[in-house]
């Protein structure tokens, strides 16, 4: 084999990793500001920003304040997605990244509203407007960066990578708020602690930033920048050609960022506040569990290039819905063991339900409105699963007294995802370049 030869595998062998470095570093970053935020809604935010309405409606504020950002992540998807498919997967993946690091950074210098009243509540709320903002047009480009780098056979797998990111973001969240708690105890983690890890997030920008800017455009997106005339009007098109496949996509993530969002934010409250559990082993069980959903999400992203995107989906919901009444009896025995063996039960259904998810979405959408559709179907379902997960779990609690009520709820919107899913016939193989353009729901 001659050396030019030799060549060119190697050098596209290190240009994957980079993307999958890039992918997979960036959502790691994103997410952690984004769980940061939810960990800290069910620990401190309510009494520092929320404290006129009481305890309890402090903290149905605070875990509303999760949501509100849900609400702007489709006017993110609309303007990044519009932008990634005229622009580029790259620039956008980078701007998303800075927005998202800016704004958790000043959520860690904000007043209080001991100490400047209710602008502190405003100003909180802005910026989390500005996470959910970011974070609508962050997902779209990191997985549509990684499947369209990857070979045929492979996209599950390459796909995975910005899907771990999610678990990776809540180890690294929850881990870093348990140290602290660990280390400088309750009282000083709640009178500034609880700043330490939204600062953090500004070494992890510059480290992303670094990162992210190495990475070459996405194939896919360079051949479309050839044909230019076929992406004069991506967002016009979507909504004219794809309004099912949208409308789909939302629904099949309805019920993993519902039940995700639960593991993220509600459980390690439920069991500390609720039960009386120690909130450092908790913090540390949850830590732990969530490798679970690292590793299963890989394993969903690997298995759907072997049986396919559908037929992982399926698997992993049926798991979910299975699941999520019995978990609950199980964190009621207020045992850490017990506690932990619930939590990681669920990751093996959330992560078989979300590895395939990025591969899936891609091939879903022609190129020309692929950013702009797989990110407002993504920000959508969001608004539809995790938004308000954690506050419907709350009134649930609070209405039936019966934790295992949240189980139900559970269930049925994974019915509702299960089935949105089974109507997609199989992506997997399907042509990701611009020349394809195929419906591929099931009539």
């Amino acid at each position: 084999m001659s050396p030019s030869a030799a060549a060119i595998p190697a050098e596209t062998r290190r240009e994957e990793r980079k993307v999958l470095a890039g992918t997979l570093v960036g959502t790691t970053i994103e997410w952690y500001d984004f769980f940061i935020y939810a960990q800290a809604a069910g620990l401190v935010l309510g009494p520092l920003f929320f404290a006129p309405l009481g305890e309890t409606g402090a903290q149905l504020a605070s875990w509303a304040s999760i949501g509100i950002s849900f609400l702007f992540r489709p006017l993110g998807a609309i303007v990044a997605g519009h932008l990634g498919d005229k622009l580029g997967r790259k620039k956008m993946l980078v701007f998303t990244l800075i927005m998202m690091g800016l704004s958790t950074s000043l959520i860690g210098i904000l007043p209080t509203h001991s100490q400047i009243g209710a602008t502190a509540a405003i100003l909180l709320i802005f910026l989390r407007v500005l996470q959910g903002f970011s974070a609508g047009g962050e997902w779209g480009g990191a997985a549509l960066m990684s499947v369209e780098h990857a070979p045929d056979n492979r996209r599950g797998f390459f796909g995975a990578y910005p899907q771990i990111g999610v678990p990776c973001g809540m180890i690294l969240a929850t881990f870093t708020i348990w140290i602290l708690t660990t280390v400088i105890g309750n009282e000083a983690f709640l009178n500034w602690g609880w700043r330490v890890p939204f600062l953090f997030s500004i070494v992890l920008i510059i480290v992303g930033y670094m990162i992210r800017r190495s990475v070459e455009e996405s194939p896919v997106f360079a051949a479309l920048q050839e044909r230019k005339k076929e992406s004069s009007a991506p967002l016009g098109q979507l909504f004219k050609h794809n309004t099912r496949e949208v409308v789909l996509t939302a629904l099949i993530f309805i019920a993993n960022n519902a039940a995700g969002y639960l593991l993220i934010a509600f459980f390690a409250t439920y069991a500390s506040k609720t039960l009386g559990m120690e909130r450092g082993p908790v913090l540390l069980a949850t830590t732990l569990a969530s490798f679970g959903w690292l590793i299963f999400t890989m394993y969903g992203g690997v298995l759907s290039d072997k049986i396919g995107r559908v037929r992982t989906f399926q698997i992993g919901y049926a798991l979910v819905a299975i699941w999520s009444i019995p978990m609950w009896f199980l964190i009621d025995t207020a045992n850490i063991f017990w506690y932990f063996v619930a939590l990681f039960g669920l990751t093996v259904g959330l992560g078989l339900s979300y590895g395939p998810q990025s591969a899936l979405y891609a091939e879903m959408f022609p190129a020309r409105v692929r950013y702009s559709g797989v990110s407002i179907g993504y920000a959508l379902g969001a608004i539809l699963g995790g938004a308000f997960a954690p506050l419907i779990a709350a009134v649930l609690l609070s209405n039936t007294g019966h934790s295992w009520s949240i189980g139900i709820y559970v269930v049925v919107i994974s019915i509702i995802s299960l089935v949105a899913v089974s109507l997609v016939k199989e992506t997997r193989g399907v042509d990701l370049h611009v020349e394809h353009h195929a419906n591929h729901v099931e009539p």
